[in-house]
C-alpha cells in the first residue's frame, strides 16, 4: 500500500486481501470508502469517532441508499476488525440502522433473446471462441471472472463437468450440456491453437487476438457488439446471462437449492431473488392471457 494510512487500516486491508482472500476489486472498493472516511475526519484519530460523527459522515454522502449501505458495511467491518485485534473496544457504527434497500429484480433474457444472442454466424476463429464462451456461460451460470480465468485443464469432457474457482477461492463443479460441449471441443481442437502466439503459453481457455487471456473489458465489448448485430435492445452484461441461466432453470422446475449450488451462492436468500423474477413473469403472462384482465 503506497498511500499513508493508519497502521490499523493497512492491516485491515491486508487481512481482506491475504486472509479473507477477497477479490482485488472488492478490496479496492473498501479502500476507497475508508479513504473518503479518513479524509472526512481529517487529523482526528479513528478511535476518537463517536456514533454521532459516523451518522454525520453518512448524512453528508449525497449518494444512493445502496452506496450509503456500502459505506456503513465497510466501516462496521473495519471497526469490528479493530475490536477483534484489541485496538479499541468501541464501534461507532453499532446502533446505526442499515438503509432500507429495495430489492432490485435482476435483468434477464427471454428464451427467444437467448436464441438470438447465441445464433452467431461462424466464420472466423473468434466467432467460434465467442460461441463457445457464451454457450458455456449460459449452460453453467458461472460468473464472468470464473469464465475468463477458466483453464482448459478444468474442463472434463468425459463427465461433462467444469471446475471453477468462485468468490473466496471456493471451488465448485458444474455440469454443462451437449451444445456447449460441442462448441467447446470445436474451439479447443481447431481454433484455439490458431489464437496461440509463439512464445506465449497461457493455460486460460479463452484467448484474444494477441494470444493473451480475454479481459473483462474485452468480453463486455464482445457482448455489446453482439447486441448491435443481433438487434437486442437490452443492455446485456455478462451477469445478465447468469441471471437468465438461473431464471430459466427455475421456470423449468429446478429446485432452488440446486440453483444455489450451481451459482455458488453461500446464502439461499441470495438465490431467492429469482423466485421474484419467476413470479413477475407469471403475472405478466396472466395479465396478457386472462380474458377479463383488461376489463374494468
Amino acid at each position: 500500500m503506497e498511500k499513508q494510512y493508519p497502521e490499523e487500516v493497512k492491516k485491515y486491508l491486508n487481512t481482506l486481501q491475504y486472509e479473507r482472500k477477497l477479490s482485488s476489486n472488492t478490496v479496492k472498493s473498501y479502500e476507497e470508502n475508508l479513504e473518503i472516511f479518513l479524509d472526512f475526519i481529517k487529523n482526528r484519530s479513528i478511535f476518537q469517532i463517536e456514533q454521532t460523527d459516523m451518522e454525520n459522515f453518512l448524512s453528508k454522502q449525497e449518494k444512493t441508499e445502496t452506496t450509503k449501505a456500502h459505506y456503513l458495511t465497510v466501516l462496521n467491518s473495519f471497526y469490528t476488525f479493530c475490536i477483534n485485534e484489541g485496538y479499541t473496544n468501541y464501534n461507532p457504527c453499532e446502533g446505526i440502522p442499515m438503509p432500507r434497500l429495495a430489492k432490485k429484480i435482476p435483468e434477464y433474457l427471454t428464451y427467444e433473446e437467448v436464441d438470438k444472442l447465441l445464433d452467431i454466424p461462424l466464420n472466423t476463429p473468434y466467432d467460434y471462441r465467442t460461441k463457445a464462451m457464451l454457450e458455456l456461460m449460459y449452460a453453467t451460470g458461472m460468473r464472468v471472472s470464473e469464465l475468463l480465468s477458466l483453464r482448459y485443464t478444468n474442463v472434463d469432457f468425459t463427465s461433462d463437468l467444469v471446475r471453477v474457482e468462485g468468490k473466496g477461492s471456493k471451488e465448485r463443479v458444474i455440469p454443462f450440456n451437449e451444445t456447449s460441449k460441442k462448441y467447446l471441443e470445436i474451439y479447443l481442437t481447431k481454433y484455439r491453437p490458431i489464437l496461440v502466439k509463439k512464445g506465449k503459453n497461457y493455460q486460460e481457455l479463452f484467448l484474444n487476438n494477441r494470444g493473451t487471456p480475454i479481459s473483462r473489458q474485452g468480453f463486455f465489448k464482445i457482448l455489446k457488439n453482439l447486441c448491435i448485430t443481433t438487434g437486442i435492445s437490452k443492455q446485456i452484461s455478462p451477469h445478465v446471462l447468469r441471471h437468465s441461466f438461473a431464471t430459466h432453470l427455475l421456470n423449468q422446475g429446478a429446485d432452488l437449492r440446486v440453483i444455489q449450488e450451481l451459482l455458488g451462492h453461500s446464502d439461499i436468500s441470495t438465490t431467492q431473488i429469482y423466485t421474484h423474477v419467476s413470479k413477475e413473469r407469471e403475472k405478466e403472462e396472466y395479465l396478457s392471457s386472462h380474458p377479463r384482465s383488461k376489463k374494468e
